[in-house]
């Protein structure tokens, strides 16, 4: 007798191929490394400083006691909020936002690691990157969340009909607006007339 397969487990495994999933995180780096650089730059030419790869790639860059260094840990928490742009538009998916984010910055320590030749010895490079990867995920994942719990709208509008319900007391309300519900004359609920209330006869000929 043949097993049944077990339906696949959910999950983000499941879900998105390792293809596709490669294909985001490259696509994110490649957007946060050009946003930064771009930001860098033109920080560097409205200081009046000489832009370097340096200052991109490099930990030494990022110290505490310059004004380099300081104004290059603003960029990059800067940087920060255009990667969490780029996390609602490429990713849009709460759960995976702390995947992406730590990826992306265990992938700049590699970067930089390899570019300075040593692992960073700054505590104000590594209390960055924990300020910004927290500050990604948080972002991200309220982004992500706003953007997944937005009503769906198919492009039409529900026609809106409206039912008559008999409230107790209408009776009432209708002998003082001019018309009865029994014997006799009264006027229509249009206005448009008086009517009056005409028994039927029965088989013996009497009105009933």
């Amino acid at each position: 007798m043949a097993r049944r397969r077990r339906p696949p487990r959910p999950g983000a495994l499941t879900e998105l191929p390792p293809l596709k999933i490669l294909s985001q995180i490259l696509l994110l780096q490649t957007l946060w490394y050009v946003a930064g650089t771009v930001l860098i730059l033109f920080t560097a030419l409205v200081a009046g400083k000489h832009f370097s790869l340096d200052l991109v790639l490099s930990w030494r860059s990022l110290r505490g006691d310059t004004t380099v260094g300081w104004m290059l840990g603003l960029v990059w928490l800067l940087n920060s909020l255009i990667g969490v742009i780029g996390i609602l538009v490429l990713i849009s998916r709460s759960k995976l936002v702390p995947d992406f984010a730590v990826t992306l910055h265990f992938i700049h320590l590699l970067i930089v690691s390899l570019y300075s030749h040593s692992i960073p010895q700054n505590a104000l490079w590594w209390i960055l990157q924990i300020g910004s990867t927290a500050m990604m995920t948080a972002l991200g994942v309220w982004a992500c969340q706003w953007r997944e719990l937005r009503p769906i709208n198919f492009g039409g509008s529900a026609a809106q009909t409206t039912t008559d319900v008999p409230v107790a007391g209408e009776g009432a309300g209708d002998e003082e607006m001019g018309y009865g519900r029994g014997r006799g004359r009264g006027r229509g609920r249009d206005g448009a007339g008086e009517y009056e209330m005409v028994g039927m006869k029965g088989e013996n000929g009497e009105a009933s």
